[in-house]
């Protein structure tokens, strides 16, 4: 896990070269009705808190993507502390649970964010705008 938070720390400061400025968003156009909207909820001197939602407005807002993200600008890591506005995410879950949570959701969330950031790095938005 520490080597996926590493990674998405790096494509972080490629998306987001200014991470560490507090209260700037930023729209990313993806494609035709989708768009992502990254927002720098608060900075430090050593930490960083990123707040990504998907912005759809054809589909309901539980099946939107949305996670909020913090990056450790000491350790070079950026680590998912929320997703899909459930709250902190323990490091693993006794299996069964009574809110189904799978035995690995943070390794799992901390994948989908690379998975993510993988697909904006890749496709290179066109638009990057400040909101």
């Amino acid at each position: 896990m520490q080597a996926v938070c590493e990674h998405n720390y790096s494509r972080f400061l490629r998306m987001l070269p200014d991470c560490d400025t507090e209260e700037l968003s930023y729209r990313f156009t993806v494609a035709d009705n989708l768009a992502y909207c990254i927002t720098i909820l608060d900075s430090a001197r050593y930490t960083s808190t990123v707040s990504i939602e998907q912005v759809n407005h054809r589909v309901p807002s539980f099946m939107k993507p949305c996670m909020v993200v913090r990056l450790y600008h000491d350790a070079k890591m950026a680590e998912v502390i929320s997703s899909q506005n459930t709250g902190a995410i323990a490091a693993s879950y006794h299996y069964p649970n009574t809110k189904m949570h799978a035995k690995n959701e943070k390794q799992m969330v901390n994948v989908f964010l690379a998975e993510w950031l993988q697909f904006c790095i890749k496709l290179q938005p066109q638009i990057l705008d400040e909101v």
